[in-house]
């Protein structure tokens, strides 16, 4: 509970800068906003982690939805049950372990020196999101975008909440509803906050 009272004050504030400063437009044009890219390359995780499912998220995954972003490091969710089976992977693959992650979880250094963060997930809606992801063009599990947010707003670190604004504003009426729906059902709390974003997301794009 003191977690998520956290974060509903960093979006509070974070909110309450914004709608003073934010103005119509953000300089870009709408085709570029729109592109989607994957230019900077990925470590092939497929052939690492053979044994259970995970999505990429965090930076990396928001390529799928806004205009791609350099970002070091891969983060991904797994299922916590399932974690044994994805370190021995990691471990077959020549990863050194660095560290424990304060959110559950833990750092890895790939063979090829990429860092990756594993989540152990152990809410009830990762089996969804782990059953349901988009794939990027090489073919890599991406969390979709309603999960992608739930994530991003639980944690609301400033270029969480920024990025959550730019996928809002970026995103269709079908997207937004099942992004509502997800909120609704597993983190009500930031059902204003979500259609705050969304209002500041619409006004950055022109929308």
């Amino acid at each position: 509970m003191l977690i998520q009272d956290l974060s509903a004050t960093k979006r509070k504030f974070f909110l309450t800068l914004v709608q003073k400063r934010v103005k119509s437009g953000t300089g870009s044009g709408i085709n570029f906003l729109s592109q989607r890219t994957w230019n900077n390359p990925v470590t092939d995780l497929k052939s690492i982690l053979k044994q259970a499912p995970f999505v990429v998220v965090g930076g990396i995954a928001t390529r799928m939805y806004m205009p791609e972003r350099m970002t070091l490091d891969i983060d991904i969710l797994i299922k916590a049950e399932n974690s044994s089976l994805i370190y021995q992977d990691l471990k077959n693959a020549g990863a050194k372990k660095v560290g424990k992650l304060s959110i559950g979880g833990s750092q890895w250094q790939l063979a090829d020196t990429t860092s990756l963060d594993v989540l152990e997930g152990e809410d009830s809606w990762v089996e969804e999101a782990l059953s349901h992801p988009n794939y990027a063009p090489d073919g890599l599990p991406i969390i979709s975008l309603p999960y992608l947010i739930l994530m991003k707003l639980s944690a609301s670190r400033t270029q969480d909440l920024a990025d959550i604004s730019r996928m809002l504003g970026l995103a269709k009426n079908e997207e937004l509803n099942q992004i509502r729906e997800v909120i609704i059902n597993y983190l009500p709390t930031a059902q204003e906050d979500l259609e705050s974003l969304i209002m500041l997301g619409k006004l950055e794009m022109d929308n």
